[in-house]
């Protein structure tokens, strides 16, 4: 499939196939965690991800911490409040301590969600292949535009978004991620919270209105890029650097 939207000339309506949800732990057994310890942990599962074909079956909390340039104490008792399969001298099986990361990370209960909005940045979102690496799955998307209507994109059907609070009840989906302009949002985010929706990821630049029982994440691009200005003149004006000449003779 390539990165064009795919008219398809017989409009198959998958939403209608019976679609299995992933079991595992409700909302309510999760343990809470830091932003730090979660941060953490996500840096040791990507380190063991990306270790090269023929390292050692087993790994030690001393190996992760010295790779991440982390205190091996804190590395080994984060480790031991995941996994119990550590052992003096030998450290863990990898593979089985990958397996215990995304468990308790949640990335092995892939969350299934739904895009609003197949503009640019929806496209974007779509096409990142990482996402189900973090426990997320678009599923589905949803658009006005009668043009984008029944085209798939990167393999994601495109939905008429008069239907978002009626699939995502019957689909049962947990996540929305709305991209839409900001006039737009806030009837989004209303469709998507009647369809029983319980957590929203933002990125219209508008603050939403929802109930303190569903998690809403904002993605204000603009207040970022704003703030990384401000810390880049701040940086600047700290500790000047002198450009290097362009080498052009007039």
């Amino acid at each position: 499939m390539g990165d064009s939207l795919v008219k398809s000339p017989i409009v198959v309506n998958r939403i209608d196939i019976t679609v299995s949800i992933s079991g595992g732990e409700t909302m309510a057994e999760l343990r809470p965690i830091s932003i730090m310890l979660y941060k953490r942990l996500l840096s040791y599962l990507r380190f063991m991800k990306l270790r090269p074909a023929g390292s050692p079956d087993n790994i030690s909390s001393a190996v992760i911490a010295q790779a991440l340039g982390l205190n091996d104490v804190q590395v080994r008792k984060d480790l031991a409040a995941v996994s119990s399969g550590g052992k003096p001298k030998i450290g863990y099986i990898t593979r089985n301590l990958i397996m215990d990361l995304e468990h308790f990370l949640g990335h092995d209960n892939c969350s299934e969600a739904v895009i609003v909005g197949v503009g640019n940045l929806g496209r974007a979102l779509i096409s990142y292949e990482n996402f189900e690496n973090y426990g997320l799955k678009i599923v589905a998307a949803f658009d006005r535009d009668p043009e984008l209507i029944g085209a798939y994109f990167k393999g994601v059907e495109i939905l008429d978004a008069d239907r978002i609070q009626e699939l995502c009840g019957r689909l049962r989906i947990n996540i929305g991620i709305i991209t839409v302009p900001a006039s737009e949002a806030q009837w989004v985010c209303d469709a998507l919270l009647e369809g029983g929706v319980l957590a929203v990821w933002n990125f219209a630049p508008v603050t939403l209105r929802a109930p303190d029982t569903v998690v809403v994440r904002n993605e204000d691009m603009g207040a970022s890029l704003a703030l990384l200005m401000n810390n880049l003149k701040e940086k600047v004006e700290r500790h000047p650097v002198g450009r290097p000449a362009s080498g052009r003779q007039d």
